[in-house]
């Protein structure tokens, strides 16, 4: 909600600066977006009267005027705007004036003619303006009056973000309110006084839902001019609080509706055919709105109908058929009070809503109608003339206020207070909640307009809010605590995190709700988790595999130019399973583009399988992951791997399939893998071994074996095979060609033995190495390459 301080000000003036009532809203739960000027910064511009107006003698566009500015000499002045004309009240700016934009005002010659200052269009002076020409002032306006005085542009509009339950305070009333409770300040209410009856014409209502209307009011007023002007101040207070005018009439709607937060309608009474009735719609009946919008009802409607059609939606918005126009004479002001429920998300099944709307959906005072009423009959009798009639009342049901009691000594152990009872009981009367002893509690019966007063803990909220939420002293809390033991055997999650950063990968945080397309794609599941209310609608089920998310990110990074990505993800997957959704975590890593950032002292290679096989591996180190062939839906049927930790798939890994790669439109394939997190966090414990002061030895295989057999398996052979001294086998080429049968190839493995205890002679390595030879051989027909 937006307003203006200077309005706020003629309702409660407590001694503080904007900057501290805008801190002190804040803190009470009304919260300040954002305070600004209502116009920029000038001076030296004054209210003048524009006296003589003579053609310019050497410029056809340009008018030779002479003003009374107030100093008992008229001023000359060279004008170009296309009203200037005898008699008008306008702003000018005399020399020595800075206007905004740092534009100063100095004695000037236009086409030979002196011209003593500028009279200045409402754009000139940052104040909005329909005018196309200089700003007119009304005829009253006094000469040589300081305009930012007399427009009253020294002023502040605050626009606040009022929660859903202080609909109270979507009115200069109800913030009003607010700070003079919050101050202590005196609270300056408008006097509303019933209006006499000048006729005793009336139009019938009848509320046929009364759980949804609890009261409707209505007033004839006839023989008004609905084309008067609206009154400069009316005007102003409008346009600052982000509202156009737009007749008397509505002006004055919108005007009580800002003030004391009621909003009201008037129809045009000769557009009417017989009484009023509060109903539902029909089905299929139609209404043209006010925004020109033709909408099509149906029975969740509530309407406001005359004998023959729908009027109005209640609460939302009237129809165009039967608006006020300047034209019109005669008026019927409509004054009621709809259920928040009856209201809340018909905008939204619109598609439109209404200032109208945003408040009865919240909640409007039920006990405001009438004075609200006679509040906007009076100031149409004073700008548009006329004769109010008496009011048609009709009640419905409406809301009950039940009694709330709240123990001060609960009050204290809440907030952290000791404040005395008579404290708290003042601070509640401040709010217009009246107290009432009740034993050792206070019995409090919220008024209307305060629907969000329901339980104990509401009023110790507003006890909290009047103190102070910073006047509330601190008070350290202590206890015991003791240093929780960390199992050996399981890797803190900001360890993994700092391992995987220092492999060159960046963290990324994707949504849990994901494409189902991803889910056939990058997993096969045809029955992922659905969502039964998504966000959006590329968002509706739940993923079961990190892949995707990473591959989107990878498109955005590709799409904005980057080189070089290497991404990764801790995060839960969602699985049926049983029944019932497993959650498991995993860890998900992406590899795109160069192996190293781009330099001189290494060419620029593509990252592939083996690069990311080697930050798999360092991510288990000191344990040895297997990786084994298999096949995944999401990844290249040659270049796919299981991973696995003592003989347990705990992974996979390997670049995206071809027609992923095609599909979403990659330069080249990334490589990709998905660890289980339960596996990565299990991590042996840490045993001290001596280090051996005796030279290790070395020996090098290199065997022949079939295409078929996979270097992972002879390691493996190696590994159960392997007496005590030999430390280490790693493979560390691959050799095909002259020399090698065809359908054969040459795998050379290195192998480090060496003894903590002593220096091994040519028998001990000798003896290692053949039974090494001797499993493989017999395992996997594997032969020395001679």
């Amino acid at each position: 909600m937006q307003f203006s301080e200077q309005w706020l000000r003629s309702w409660v003036d407590p001694s503080l600066k904007s900057e501290q009532l805008s801190y002190l809203l804040t803190m009470a739960g009304l919260e300040v977006e954002e305070t600004t000027a209502a116009a920029p910064a000038f001076s030296g511009v004054v209210v003048a009267e524009v006296v003589e107006v003579v053609p310019h003698e050497n410029a056809d566009r340009l008018r030779v005027t002479r003003v009374n500015v107030g100093g008992g000499e008229l001023v000359q002045i060279v004008c170009g705007a296309p009203n200037v004309a005898v008699g008008l009240k306008v702003p000018c700016a005399l020399p020595g004036a800075e206007l905004p934009g740092d534009f100063k005002i100095k004695p000037t010659k236009m086409r030979g003619v002196e011209s003593n200052g500028m009279l200045c269009s409402g754009k000139e002076l940052g104040v909005p303006d329909d005018v196309d020409g200089l700003l007119v002032l009304p005829s009253d306006a006094p000469v040589g009056t300081s305009i930012r005085d007399y427009l009253g542009l020294d002023d502040v509009l605050f626009t606040l973000k009022i929660t859903p339950n202080r609909a109270d305070c979507l009115s200069i009333r109800g913030i009003a309110r607010e700070v003079a409770a919050l101050t202590s300040s005196p609270l300056t209410e408008v006097a509303i006084p019933a209006v006499a009856p000048s006729h005793d014409e009336t139009v019938a209502v009848t509320i046929a839902e009364p759980a949804r209307c609890g009261r409707y009011l209505g007033r004839v007023i006839r023989n008004i001019d609905a084309s008067a002007p609206t009154p400069a101040w009316m005007r102003r207070r409008l346009e600052r609080s982000g509202l156009r005018s737009v007749s008397a009439v509505v002006d004055v709607t919108n005007y009580v509706l800002l003030e004391l937060g009621q909003p009201l309608h008037a129809f045009d009474l000769s557009r009417l055919d017989g009484g009023i009735t509060v109903r539902m719609a029909r089905d299929g009946e139609e209404l043209a709105c006010l925004n020109d919008k033709t909408v099509r009802l149906d029975p969740g409607f509530m309407v406001i109908a005359d004998d023959s059609r729908a009027l109005a939606i209640a609460g939302v918005m009237g129809g165009e058929p039967s608006s006020v126009t300047p034209a019109s004479r005669d008026i019927f002001l409509e004054s009621a009070f709809f259920a928040p429920e009856a209201i809340a998300g018909r905008s939204r099944v619109l598609g439109f809503g209404s200032d109208s709307s945003f408040r009865y959906e919240r909640g409007v005072d039920f006990e405001l109608q009438r004075a609200a009423s006679e509040r906007a009959t009076a100031l149409i009798l004073e700008i548009c003339g006329g004769e109010a009639g008496p009011v048609s009342e009709a009640l419905g049901t409406l809301p009950q206020r039940d009694v709330v009691r709240v123990r001060p000594a609960r009050v204290n152990r809440l907030i952290g207070t000791d404040l005395s009872d008579d404290a708290i009981a003042a601070i509640l009367g401040r709010l217009g909640l009246p107290v009432q002893r009740d034993g050792d509690a206070f019995a409090v019966r919220a008024p209307s307009f305060r629907f969000d007063i329901e339980i104990e803990a509401d009023l110790v909220e507003e006890v909290a809010r009047v103190y102070g939420y910073d006047a509330i002293p601190d008070r350290v809390s202590a206890s015991r605590m003791s240093m929780l033991e960390l199992p050996q055997d399981t890797q803190p999650r900001a360890v993994l995190r700092r391992k995987v950063v220092a492999r060159d990968y960046q963290e990324v945080i994707n949504y849990a709700f994901v494409d189902e397309a991803w889910e056939r794609d990058f997993a096969a599941n045809t029955d992922p988790v659905r969502l039964i209310n998504p966000i959006a609608s590329q968002m509706s089920v739940m993923r079961s595999t990190l892949i995707g998310g990473l591959v989107d990110v990878l498109v955005a990074n590709i799409n904005r130019k980057q080189a070089r990505v290497r991404l990764f993800e801790l995060a839960r997957i969602f699985v049926k399973h049983d029944g019932a959704i497993a959650q498991p975590e995993k860890l998900g890593g992406l590899a795109w583009g160069a192996r190293a950032p781009e330099q001189w002292g290494i060419k620029s290679e593509r990252v592939d399988f083996y690069d990311v096989k080697a930050d798999v591996e360092a991510l288990f180190a000191p344990r040895r992951p297997e990786f084994v062939r298999s096949a995944h839906p999401a990844l290249h049927p040659g270049r796919c791997a299981e991973v696995r930790i003592d003989g347990v798939k705990v992974g996979v890994i390997g670049e995206l399939h071809p027609r992923w790669v095609q599909s979403y439109d990659l330069p080249s394939a990334p490589v990709v893998f998905e660890l289980d997190l339960a596996a990565l966090d299990a991590v042996e414990r840490v045993s001290a071994r001596p280090v051996s002061k005796f030279q290790a030895a070395r020996r090098d295989l290199a065997l022949v074996v079939d295409e078929a057999v996979e270097a992972g398996s002879l390691l493996a052979t190696f590994a159960a095979a392997a007496s005590p001294i030999v430390s280490d086998v790693s493979l560390f080429d691959v050799y095909r060609g002259r020399g090698v049968d065809e359908g054969k190839k040459s795998l050379a493995f290195r192998v480090t033995l060496q003894d903590a205890t002593r220096t091994l002679t040519d028998d001990d390595v000798e003896a290692a190495v053949r039974g090494l030879l001797d499993a493989v051989a017999a395992g996997h027909g594997a032969r020395l390459r001679l």
